[in-house]
């Protein structure tokens, strides 16, 4: 029989309980951030280029202000990566329609290319570890994660999963 606490013996968890649970995120966190972080240094970008990357892909056509709220940074360090990825040939900045004051972002092919390869890395890490914990610990993580999210993130990450 498991030694792992069920139901509501999980409503009081101990200090020493959660203490094991903020370090199982450091140590997962740092196995799902590996290999992304091989190839982005491989080519001189950091993890800020890899989160602009990932947004700009999963909604194309995002203006500056949503990946702004959505990344939690301030302009000036997203105008930074943002010049860099343009620079580089992986985003298209375009002036918006309705607003000419707006830009909206794109990925370019190669952008797309390497958003790509870095997700594949991680949708396998993902995977493999949904994979060994089973159906009913995949929904569990997910519930938890956002049971985690303050109420105006957890409202851009649903604005993503909706469209």
């Amino acid at each position: 029989m498991s030694d792992m606490p069920t139901g509501d013996s999980l409503l009081f968890l101990t200090d020493e309980q959660l203490r094991q649970g903020i370090e199982a995120m450091f140590f997962a966190y740092r196995g799902f951030t590996s290999a992304p972080d091989q190839i982005l240094a491989g080519i001189s970008y950091g993890r800020a280029h890899h989160r602009a990357l990932h947004f700009i892909g999963r909604s194309p056509g995002m203006n500056v202000n949503r990946l702004l709220a959505i990344l939690g940074v301030t302009k000036q360090s997203l105008n930074r990566v943002l010049r860099t990825l343009i620079e580089d040939g992986l985003v298209e900045s375009r002036v918006g329609v309705a607003d000419k004051r707006e830009r909206h972002l794109y990925l370019t092919e190669e952008g797309q290319t390497l958003e790509t390869r870095l997700s594949e890395a991680q949708r396998a890490w993902m995977r493999a570890a949904y994979r060994k914990a089973g159906p009913d610990a995949v929904t569990g993580f997910r519930q938890v994660l956002e049971a985690m999210m303050e109420p105006e993130l957890r409202r851009l990450y649903s604005g993503l999963r909706e469209g």
